[in-house]
């Protein structure tokens, strides 16, 4: 199974190693990652499988959003499902 990663926030040093630290933590897997800085704000998008992941995406959800908050930033986890259903007619 698949999920999605964002994170946005105010650019500094470390943030992908804190969220791929922590997808490591939880054996989530990356699979692509695609990040820019805007005008001083970092955004990132990441596509994991979450097949051998150590508990359920919506523990995993509140795990990321902690993190978020601890370093600043809106860390959002979410199902590849969701967003299949919201453009499927």
């Amino acid at each position: 199974m698949k999920a999605v990663i964002t994170v946005i926030g105010k650019d500094r040093v470390g943030i992908l190693a804190k969220v791929s630290g922590a997808c490591a933590e939880h054996n989530i897997n990356v699979l692509e990652v695609t990040q820019n800085i805007l005008q001083g704000l970092f955004s990132m998008i990441m596509i994991v499988d979450v097949s051998a992941a150590d508990m359920e995406i919506d523990h995993l959800a509140a795990v990321f959003s902690a993190l978020g908050e601890e370093i600043g930033m809106d860390i959002r986890f979410t199902r590849t499902e969701l967003y299949d259903a919201m453009h499927h007619i």
